[in-house]
């Protein structure tokens, strides 16, 4: 399993009217979870974009347990519990403490320039196997 954790401060910009951050700036702090993992594990994704590799959303899914406002302290959590093979599957948690507040995921398959469903780099596949067989 990989697990990583990023802070995000809610901005004004990010809240409705009622005060509640929009329901649609989840997914924005989803990717910035998602692209600290990978970056935290070695896999910055721009290195895979520059090599021609892509990963785009398949499925996303989010369940909203509890609003957070603006200048909530948050940390999204990204969790990677499979080792990932031509798809990935992310789960996250958006925490303020201990009280959480949003659950999802989201599910990316690798596709080439041309957008063609290829195999991940050898460099990924490698260092996926070094971090799920501790």
């Amino acid at each position: 399993m990989i697990q990583s954790r990023v802070q995000i401060t809610v901005r004004y910009a990010e809240t409705d009217q009622m005060g509640f951050v929009y329901h649609g700036n989840y997914l924005p702090w989803f990717e910035v979870a998602r692209t600290h993992m990978l970056k935290e594990q070695g896999i910055p994704y721009r290195q895979l974009e520059k090599e021609g590799f892509f990963l785009p959303v398949l499925e996303v899914g989010l369940r909203y347990h509890k609003p957070a406002f603006y200048d909530d302290e948050l940390i999204v959590v990204s969790t990677m519990r499979e080792r990932p093979s031509i798809r990935i599957h992310i789960e996250y948690e958006v925490l303020r403490g201990d009280e959480l507040l949003v659950s999802g995921h989201t599910r990316h398959a690798f596709i080439d320039r041309a957008g063609r469903p290829v195999r991940p780099p050898a460099s990924f596949s490698e260092r996926m196997a070094v971090l799920f067989a501790t």
